[in-house]
């Protein structure tokens, strides 16, 4: 932050030469960055046959999907501060070797309530992953472009591994069984274990505080149940619950905030949000998560349920959004040169209203062309977005608190990707039992199976068969798109409301 005009400069140290081994080690940090964001998406594929396989209860599959996130999220700051003081490479390895155990270990879990305490264990090892390698390309890269392009390659593949999260669980429940999606982080990680210690360069804060425990309790007494309130809206809608753990959420993050302002050294900087470039990198990244991911709730269940795609047809379709949303983030590097980050951002976010002004107009046409150009789109806005928000979060630090930086970086992620799932798929599932009608001649049993979810309908609809089968399908696949409309209108609302709100917080960003 300068001095004199408040204004968020990149805090780099001119005299401090380039570690020779960065991209190298870049390229292996990806690993547990596309491994993470496949994970926050890729369960949902596994959990009919988790139910089939391990006959959980209601509530044992509803904690099998959520008490990663609560975990993860909760964690983040805590993990993010402790890479700051301890090192992250350390830590890196540390969440790599725990994440890999633990996930073998859920892939073989012989129970539902094995399984969610191996679930927990992940978002424990997960939280000291992502924080860390943001951090360390913080410290690893000390040229502001050099710097921004080692960004653009990690958001580039967090966002793409959001989107590849559904077709990788498809493809791998289409020919193994359902601990595939578990196993699969060995193979991925296995190479950071054996490589990082050699190529990743060790970094940590010089002047550490001591370790926090009323802060870091209070944190998660914070994130975890803002999050859970969120998922437990989707499910069940608004009560009472929703606004007890609110409320919780609420007077815990006061007392974080008031405990970090009163000490000398805290575990986060909050004093950072009084800046209005920094807090509005920060919304505006949460932001545009919350839009991939509530468009890819709605496109993964449309192209195989609606449109007939196997898995792999769907990423056919999916493809040309991934690789413009990795070119675009190496593009912006160079754009940001010469056209002002915030007319670069809000024209990024505009992309995504436009995205979902297609959707819009498009969904029920029975074509896939439009939701091919959406996604598009998005992954342009996407690139450009997630890239200059994360670095102007990260410039707003020293390098020896990137941890704490990164941290708040990834708690936005997690946020918008939380928010994206629960509120417009809460809102789209809605709309869905809304509009179903269910034919005549179709049991109690069945139309209860029909009305939970578009895949409920689908496999409800293939075991009557016939005509009356038929229309059930077809009267769900309506259904279902009838929603979009609501959801496609209030993505276009947010996206502009977030383009006014770059508009008037980030003009004074120099890159």
């Amino acid at each position: 932050m300068h001095p004199a005009t408040g204004q968020l400069r990149a805090v780099t140290d001119p005299t401090t030469a380039p570690y020779s081994r960065r991209w190298a080690a870049l390229a292996v940090l990806m690993l547990p960055v596309l491994l993470i964001s496949v994970d926050n998406t890729v369960l949902s594929f596994a959990l009919p046959e988790i139910s089939a396989q391990l006959s959980p209860s209601g509530t044992q599959l509803l904690w099998i999907n959520d008490i990663y996130p609560l975990i993860l999220s909760g964690l983040l700051i805590p993990a993010g501060s402790m890479g700051d003081r301890f090192g992250r490479r350390t830590m890196l390895l540390l969440g790599g070797l725990g994440f890999t155990v633990i996930s073998a270990a859920a892939a073989f879990t012989p129970t539902a309530a094995w399984l969610i305490a191996a679930r927990a264990g992940m978002g424990i090892f997960g939280a000291m992953l992502m924080p860390a390698t943001l951090s360390i390309i913080r410290n690893m890269f000390s040229d502001a472009t050099e710097r921004r392009t080692a960004i653009a390659i990690w958001a580039s593949g967090f966002a793409g591994g959001a989107a590849l999260g559904p077709i990788v669980g498809g493809f791998l429940l289409e020919h193994f069984y359902w601990g595939s999606v578990f196993l699969m982080a060995a193979p991925v990680l296995l190479p950071l274990l054996i490589l990082g210690p050699w190529l990743i360069p060790n970094s940590k804060d010089p002047n550490p505080g001591t370790i926090d425990f009323v802060s870091i309790t209070l944190i998660m007494a914070t994130m975890t149940p803002f999050v859970y309130a969120i998922k437990h809206f989707a499910h069940d809608s608004f009560d009472l619950l929703t606004v007890v753990l609110l409320l919780v959420a609420l007077i815990c993050g006061i007392a974080f905030t008031r405990r970090q302002l009163a000490r000398t050294n805290p575990m986060l900087d909050v004093r950072l949000f009084t800046n209005k470039e920094f807090t509005g990198a920060v919304l505006t990244n949460l932001m545009a998560i919350f839009s991939l991911v509530g468009f890819l709730y709605f496109v993964s269940q449309h192209l195989q349920l609606v449109s007939g795609h196997s898995p792999f047809s769907a990423a056919l379709v999916l493809l040309p959004g991934l690789v413009l949303t990795v070119i675009a983030g190496l593009v912006v590097v160079y754009l940001v040169k010469v056209i002002k980050p915030w007319i670069v951002i809000a024209g990024a976010l505009l992309m995504n209203a436009a995205a979902f002004t297609l959707v819009f107009f498009t969904a029920d046409s029975g074509s896939d062309a439009g939701i091919l150009v959406a996604f598009a789109l998005l992954g342009v806005g996407i690139g450009f977005a997630e890239t200059l928000t994360n670095d102007i979060i990260l410039a707003a630090v020293p390098p020896h608190k990137a941890g704490a930086a990164s941290a708040i970086s990834e708690t936005a992620y997690e946020t918008g990707s939380v928010m994206g799932t629960a509120i417009l798929g809460s809102i789209l599932n809605a709309a869905y039992v809304a509009h179903l009608v269910v034919p005549e001649g179709v049991s109690a049993a069945d139309a209860d199976a029909a009305g939970q979810t578009l895949g409920g309908a689908a496999e409800t609809a293939e075991r009557i068969g016939g005509e009356t089968g038929a229309a059930l399908l077809a009267s769900a696949q309506h259904a279902f798109d009838s929603g979009v409309v609501y959801t496609s209108a209030i993505g276009v609302v947010l996206m502009l409301i977030c383009t006014v709100t770059v508009v008037r917080t980030l003009r004074g960003v120099k890159m």
